[in-house]
C-alpha cells in the first residue's frame, strides 16, 4: 500500500514537472520534492544561456534526512558532464566538480531533518572554489583555472548527470526538498544564513 502511494506521488510529480518545464518560469517560491530514491526522478532547468561562464555561484536550501552522498546541482555541456556538479558527500563533506578537476570541502556541518543553506562558488580567472553551508565558509581551494564553461547546458537537480543531459544512478540521487535556488554567472559570497 504504501509502496502504490509513493508511486502515484512520483508519478503527479512527474507530470508536474514535465508540464513545467514547457514553459519558463521563474523558481521564486518554489519547492522541489523528491520523496523517493530514484533513477528517473529529476528536474530539467532551461536557463537561457549563450555566453561562456567564467565565473559560478549556485545557492539553494535542501531538507533531506539521508547521510548517504547525493546531488544537488548539475551543470553539464556537451563537452563534460561535470561542467559543474555541486555534489553532497557522506560526513559532512561536499565536492564541487569542475570540468571533472575535484575538490572536498569537509568540516562544514549540515543537519538532517532541517533547512540547510548552501552555497558553492568558482572562478576561472583565479581557479579558486568556495563553499558555504548554513552561512559558515569553508577554506577556499584551488580547482581549475583558465578556462571557461562552454557550450549548451543541461542543468539537472536531484541527479548528477553521468552523461550530458542524463546516465543517471539511483545510490547518487537527491531525496528531499530543493528550494530558493539561485544561479550567478560571477562570484558572490554567501556572509549569512537563512
Amino acid at each position: 500500500m504504501e509502496t502504490t502511494i509513493l508511486k502515484n506521488i512520483l508519478i503527479l510529480l512527474l507530470a508536474y514537472f514535465t508540464q513545467s518545464s514547457a514553459e519558463r518560469k521563474d523558481l521564486t517560491g518554489k519547492m522541489f520534492t523528491f520523496p523517493v530514491e530514484s533513477d528517473t526522478a529529476h528536474v530539467i532547468l532551461d536557463p537561457n544561456l549563450s555566453k561562456s561562464l567564467t565565473a559560478v555561484t549556485v545557492c539553494l536550501r535542501f531538507f533531506s534526512d539521508l547521510t548517504r552522498a547525493q546531488s544537488l546541482f548539475s551543470f553539464a555541456t556537451p563537452a563534460s558532464p561535470n561542467s559543474f556538479l555541486f555534489y553532497k558527500q557522506a560526513n559532512h563533506v561536499y565536492e564541487i566538480n569542475e570540468y571533472d578537476n575535484v575538490v572536498l570541502f569537509r568540516g562544514l556541518e549540515d543537519i538532517p531533518n532541517r533547512w540547510n543553506s548552501v552555497c558553492a562558488t568558482w572562478n576561472s580567472q583565479t581557479g579558486i572554489a568556495q563553499l558555504w553551508v548554513n552561512g559558515k565558509p569553508s577554506t577556499r581551494k584551488g580547482v581549475r583555472r583558465g578556462r571557461d564553461i562552454s557550450g549548451r547546458p543541461s542543468i539537472i537537480l536531484g541527479q548528477d548527470q553521468d552523461s550530458y543531459g542524463g546516465k543517471f544512478d539511483k545510490i547518487q540521487s537527491f531525496v528531499g526538498m530543493l528550494t530558493d535556488l539561485h544561479m550567478w554567472d560571477s562570484v558572490h559570497c554567501k556572509k549569512k544564513s537563512r
